[in-house]
């Protein structure tokens, strides 16, 4: 099953899969993404979305399948440190938990410094460190901190500010706000919004929050034991689900009236 969505594409996956065992944990995913654009891809535990998002990375290797970038194959494997690094800035990952993602004993400037040095050797570090902690709602003040000295928001902020470092098409968001409050959740997707709207680039975000997904993304696929059961537009899909499966997951967001055992009950008969 294919979503395409409006635009050039900068991301097409095509017939992925992928199993461990007699598990399929991806089972013929394609999608696209348009360059600029912001995807959803939404399901429980174990629907196979962080599997999809890892072989996109690179952090896993697909079975079968391919995916492009700007047209230009990332399954294969490259020889030489050079092109290694330049695939992988091309796609960035922002994991949920930015304090496992960062040294504790590495100061912020330090981290971004590292990494412009390893991907910009000719950069003008200083000015650049400047620029993303700007851009990313920090001081300048930021850059002296250790993580520990952070808030949860303020640490996600740095996860994204290294990630933009190296000026990636594509940024994978693996339940990047799901650690955090209500409040900075919604403060670090206005964030993102904002620096979709001033850089062009693209969103995958994976998540299992409906929330997110209507607040931040053009479109969205629905995935279930691997497969794709549902996508299309966001606002399409949210006020009219077509699977069950989907409208499953729409009524366990929890309000007034709302039975975790009924919704548990209706789990078990699909």
């Amino acid at each position: 099953m294919t979503e395409s969505i409006s635009g050039a594409a900068v991301l097409e996956v095509s017939g992925l899969h992928r199993t461990y065992g007699s598990v399929h944990a991806v089972d013929d995913v394609s999608f696209t993404l348009a360059a600029g654009g912001s995807l959803g891809i939404v399901g429980e535990s174990g629907s196979g979305k962080t599997t999809t998002a890892r072989i996109i990375v690179g952090l896993e290797r697909a079975d079968a399948g391919q995916v492009l970038l700007h047209g230009r194959d990332r399954t294969g494997h490259l020889r030489g440190k050079a092109r290694r690094l330049a695939r992988a800035r091309e796609i960035q990952l922002v994991f949920q938990d930015p304090y496992l993602s960062l040294d504790p004993r590495t100061r912020v400037g330090a981290v971004l410094r590292e990494t412009l040095r390893l991907h910009f050797p000719d950069t003008d570090h200083p000015r650049r460190i400047t620029e993303l902690l700007d851009q990313v709602g920090l001081g300048t003040r930021a850059a002296d901190a250790l993580p520990r000295q952070l808030s949860g928001g303020q640490r996600q902020r740095v996860a994204i500010a290294r990630a933009l470092a190296v000026e990636p098409a594509v940024l994978v968001l693996d339940e990047a706000v799901a650690a955090l409050d209500v409040s900075v959740q919604a403060q670090i997707l206005n964030l993102l919004a904002d620096i979709r709207e001033q850089t062009g680039v693209g969103y995958l975000f994976i998540t299992h929050d409906l929330g997110v997904v209507r607040c931040v993304t053009d479109a969205v696929i629905v995935m279930r034991h691997g497969r794709i059961v549902e996508s299309g537009p966001t606002a399409c899909v949210l006020a009219e689900p077509e699977h069950p499966y989907t409208r499953l997951l729409l009524e366990s967001v929890p309000r007034p009236g709302w039975d975790p055992h009924g919704i548990a009950a209706a789990r078990r008969a699909l």
